[in-house]
């Protein structure tokens, strides 16, 4: 049982930078922020330092669920795209660049939860004692935060040229018109392989370009989540289990008058909607498998993020009585706004068009509290980062369907990874090269 103790806090903003920089250094981290958006009554939730930890290789959510049940704790971690192969006969055989474990979760020795101006930390009275807590706490305000440049030349190649990205399109919309499926979710990944970046402050920019709802800073020994991710996955909050998928994609506008033009094209489109209602009918599915009453609570929201208009819907259901929480999680995952319908035949078509793994990118980054709730996000619109071997990766992707336009399919790709481009720097955008270095020449 964990008790806790709570500071006031005079600079949500900086102290924020601080915890990030201070954090940053445990072998093991998590932060998640909220940047108040949605309905999170949490501003900020972190852990640092596992005190036990699991890494399974089999039987992931079984081992999940055996974790949860010993340790009645929280729990942080992730589930990498690649667990699919766990739960259906489908196998990855592609490169990996940045080598995220296919689940890993640990238990901290620290969870602090930021609410307004007032910070709680709570800690295991096994392994620390108030006077620590409060000592750790003035370390946090102690720590600098300035934020550095990058300073090392950063080279980003994109692994398919835009050419190929859309003759690959084409193909995929082969399989649709063959019947084989009704929707795919194709990405494609930019990539350094010599990247020497300080993972924190590239984060700081990210968060700051971005200001998403489930952004991440998730640090497991040398590998690296950096994520501004507007869509979350799945939440449970008692027996409620909320899952609110994105489909549709649209840029800002100038101003409010433009804005408001291109959220109502958005509200209106019909390829965009189609897209939706298709992972809305999969995630009804995925989640009557484990829940009663399923309903759509909304249909078709357009939602506004700083760098983004998306078209959000959210589906809930009441869990049943005879299921773990974490067969919610087995037989929803990997999410339906990542791979397409059926899930099955499209991500065996993923494993034969995309290039590369895919890791923890699609995957879910969250916690699991001490009762059993938890709150996981979608991994995109994030950078991957291996500070062993220095390999840089981001991911983009896109809905082909039938009526797909492969070409504004790639721009809507190259606009999903403009705040990974800015957050390193890299101010020109991406056209039919294949490289960019930090001033935006060819390499």
């Amino acid at each position: 049982m964990r008790k806790s103790v709570v500071f006031p806090i005079s600079d949500p903003v900086v102290f924020k930078i601080r915890l990030l920089k201070w954090c940053a250094h445990f072998s093991n981290s998590c932060i998640l922020d909220s940047n108040n958006g949605i309905d999170s009554k949490k501003e900020l939730i972190a852990a640092v330092g596992a005190v036990s930890i699991i890494t399974p290789h089999t039987k992931s959510f079984d081992e999940l669920k055996r974790f949860h049940t010993a340790k009645k704790d929280w729990l942080f971690g992730h589930f990498s795209y690649d667990l699919k192969n766990e739960s259906e006969k489908l196998s990855s055989g592609n490169f990996d660049g940045v080598g995220f474990p296919q689940m890993q979760f640990f238990q901290p020795e620290y969870v602090f939860i930021l609410c307004d101006k007032t910070l709680k930390i709570e800690f295991l009275p096994e392994f620390s004692c108030r006077e620590k807590a409060e000592a750790v706490f003035q370390n946090i305000l102690n720590t600098e935060y300035k934020i550095a440049d990058i300073v090392s030349p950063l080279y980003v190649r994109n692994r398919i040229a835009r050419s190929e990205y859309i003759q690959t399109a084409n193909k995929i919309k082969t399989h649709i018109h063959r019947g084989d499926v009704y929707e795919m979710n194709y990405c494609m990944e930019f990539y350094a392989d010599e990247a020497k970046i300080d993972p924190s402050d590239v984060f700081l920019k990210l968060n700051k370009t971005s200001l998403s709802p489930f952004s991440a800073f998730y640090r497991s020994d040398d590998t690296y989540l950096l994520c501004a991710s507007p869509e979350r996955f799945l939440k449970k909050s008692g027996n409620k289990i909320i899952s609110q998928p994105i489909k549709g994609t649209a840029k800002r506008g100038k101003d409010k008058s433009e804005d408001r033009e291109i959220m109502k094209f958005l509200a209106q489109n019909e390829k965009e909607k189609s897209e939706n209602v298709m992972i809305v009918d999969l995630v009804r599915n995925d989640l009557s498998r484990t829940c009663t009453n399923v309903t759509v609570d909304e249909l078709f929201g357009v939602h506004t993020f700083k760098q983004w208009h998306h078209m959000i819907s959210t589906i809930s259901g009441e869990m049943r009585r005879d299921i773990h929480f974490t067969d919610v999680m087995r037989t929803s995952f990997p999410m339906g706004s990542m791979t397409g319908a059926p899930k099955v035949r499209a991500m065996e078509l993923i494993e034969q068009y995309e290039k590369i793994k895919r890791g923890l990118y699609a995957g879910a980054v969250g916690y699991v509290t001490p009762e059993g709730d938890f709150d996981l996000n979608v991994v995109i619109r994030s950078i991957l980062y291996n500070q062993h071997t220095h390999y840089l990766s981001f991911q983009v992707g896109s809905a082909i369907t039938a009526n797909s336009i492969p070409e504004n399919e790639y721009e809507e790709c190259l606009l999903k990874a403009k705040g990974m481009f800015e957050a390193l720097d890299i101010s020109e955008k991406p056209s039919s090269f294949n490289s960019y270095s930090l001033s935006g020449t060819v390499e």
